[in-house]
C-alpha cells in the first residue's frame, strides 16, 4: 500500500485567496508578474470566485517567496486579516445566515473543505467550552505556521461578524513558534504559542444564543449550494478521503462506522455503500490510516512500539506486530534500520 505524502498532492484554493497573497506582496514594493510567471501561477482577478489549483511544491514556494518579500514572518495573520466573510462565497452566506455559533461552527466543520483542505476541523466539549481543534492532513512542512495562522484567523473573522463584534473566544494556542503580541492584537484574546494544537475555545454560554443575522430559508439555501459543491469535489474529495481525514484528525480513537456516518449526516448503510462504490470499505480505510501513523510515530522515535500499538487502537500489541509486518515485510522494531539501510 503506498501512502501519499504532501509532496504527490495538488493544493486547490479560491482564486481570492490567492490574490489577497499577491497583493501583500505587491504593497511590498515587489512586481509579482515576473514572479508569477516564473511559479507559473496565472490568477484572474475578474474571476474571484474561481479555483486555482497547482502542485503542492508551487504552493510552497509560493508561501516562501511571499514571505520572504513581504519581509515579515507573520505572513499567515496578514492573510487571515484580509479574509473576512464575504471572501468565502456560498460557504460564508451560510455562516452569515445561521441560527447560532455552534451552527456556524458545525457547518464550518463539515463544509471548510469547500475552501481548503489543508486543515480540517474537529470540535469537543470540555468543561465549560467547545474546543476547536485544527489538524494538518499531511506534513505541511515550513509553510504550517502561515497556512494555519490564516485559516485560524479567518475563521475568528467569520464568528466576530456573524456576532456582531461580540465574538466570545476564550484562547487561541497554536503548536509553532510566533509573534504572541501581534497574535493577540489581531485576535483580541490571550494567544499562546508552542501548544500540542492549533485550536480555540468558546464558552458554552454564549454558543447556543439566537444570532440577529439569522436567516433559516437563506441559510438552507446556502446549505443545499455547500453540499452540491462538496458532491463535484474532484477524487481526492471521494468519500474515502474524508473519512480518512476524520481518522487523522480525531485524537481521541478511531471513530467507529456509525459514528463517522454520524459526523456526515447520513446513515451507515449509506457511507458503508459509497465506499464499496469507491471500491473500498471502512476497515480497509481504517487499515491504511493506522499504517501511514504507525509509519509516522516510528520515525519521530519518541514512542515505543507498545505505546504505538495502543495509540493505533489495537488491544493486542501481537495484533499490531502482525499487521506492520504485513504492511513493511518487517517486524516495527527494526522498520528504522531497515527504511535506512534502504
Amino acid at each position: 500500500m503506498t501512502i501519499a505524502s504532501m509532496s504527490e498532492r495538488n493544493v486547490t484554493l479560491p482564486n481570492h485567496y490567492i490574490l489577497q497573497i499577491i497583493e501583500i506582496v505587491e504593497h511590498a514594493g515587489v512586481s509579482a508578474e515576473g514572479w508569477l510567471r516564473h511559479l507559473g501561477i496565472e490568477p484572474d482577478k475578474e474571476e474571484e470566485e474561481s479555483l486555482v489549483t497547482m502542485p503542492w511544491a508551487t504552493f510552497r514556494r509560493f508561501l516562501q517567496d511571499a514571505g520572504r518579500f513581504s519581509k515579515d514572518k507573520a505572513l499567515g495573520l496578514m492573510i487571515g486579516e484580509r479574509l473576512l466573510i464575504n471572501t468565502h462565497g456560498t460557504l460564508g452566506y451560510a455562516a452569515m445566515s445561521s441560527g447560532t455559533t455552534r451552527q456556524i461552527v458545525d457547518l464550518l466543520e463539515q463544509y471548510m473543505v469547500l475552501r481548503t483542505d489543508l486543515l480540517t476541523m474537529d470540535t469537543a466539549e470540555e468543561g465549560d467550552c467547545l474546543q476547536v481543534r485544527f489538524d494538518d492532513n499531511g506534513s505541511l512542512e515550513d509553510v504550517q505556521r502561515p497556512v494555519t495562522e490564516a485559516i485560524v484567523l479567518a475563521i475568528r473573522n467569520i464568528l466576530d461578524f456573524t456576532t456582531m463584534g461580540t465574538c466570545d473566544i476564550r484562547s487561541v494556542t497554536f503548536p509553532f513558534d510566533g509573534d504572541e503580541k501581534l497574535a493577540e492584537a489581531v485576535f483580541r484574546c490571550p494567544v499562546a504559542y508552542n501548544q500540542e494544537c492549533a485550536g480555540f475555545t468558546l464558552p458554552l454560554t454564549s454558543i447556543d444564543k439566537p444570532l440577529k443575522m439569522a436567516n433559516t430559508v437563506s441559510y438552507q439555501e446556502a446549505l443545499k449550494v455547500c453540499r452540491q459543491e462538496l458532491d463535484k469535489l474532484p477524487t481526492e474529495h471521494t468519500w474515502s478521503a474524508r473519512v480518512r481525514r476524520l481518522m487523522l484528525q480525531n485524537r481521541r480513537g478511531f471513530p467507529s462506522l456509525e459514528m463517522t456516518a454520524r459526523r456526515f449526516h447520513i446513515t451507515p448503510r449509506t457511507l458503508h455503500r459509497r465506499l464499496i462504490d469507491e471500491s473500498t470499505s471502512y476497515r480497509e480505510v481504517l487499515e491504511g490510516v493506522r499504517h501511514q501513523l504507525a509509519i509516522r510515530y516510528l520515525q519521530t522515535g519518541r514512542m515505543t512500539v507498545q505505546e504505538i500499538s495502543f495509540a493505533l487502537g489495537y488491544s493486542d500489541i501481537a495484533n499490531f506486530r502482525k499487521a506492520f509486518k504485513r504492511w513493511e515485510s518487517v517486524p516495527p522494531t527494526e522498520y528504522n534500520r531497515h527504511s535506512r539501510a534502504d
